[in-house]
């Protein structure tokens, strides 16, 4: 099934964690080993597999032990420049720093080693 905004909240982890248990499945674990290994416990696999409720940390923990946390990415993409921003921002990277003209043009007293 796919995930679409007429979905409700309860409908959507169901299909998560279907979705989570396919893939531990596919991958020869058991909810056990996979508990182990992402450092979670057991009851905690089970509840994410059955769609419900549990803790954000969890969930990114048996993702990462899955292999699909860099999946993640797609979901909310890096932030990265548009392509007027690219556009707009081509050509002005500073590659030096000049001195400001006041700084330069303030020579009305000499120069002193400033022990006096």
């Amino acid at each position: 099934m796919d995930i679409t905004p007429d979905l409700t909240d309860p409908a959507i982890l169901a299909e998560l964690g279907a979705r989570l248990a396919r893939r531990r499945i596919e991958t020869g674990l058991t909810q056990q080993a996979l508990a182990t290994e992402a450092g979670v416990g057991k009851r905690t696999v089970e509840r994410l597999e059955a769609g419900q409720t549990s803790d954000l940390v969890a969930f990114l923990k048996v993702l990462r032990a899955l292999g699909l946390l860099a999946n993640l990415n797609v979901v909310l993409p890096p932030d990265t420049p548009g392509p007027m921003e690219l556009l707009e921002l081509r050509g002005r990277e500073r590659k030096r720093v000049r001195p400001s003209r006041r700084a330069a043009s303030d020579t009305s007293q000499p120069w002193t080693w400033g022990d006096r």
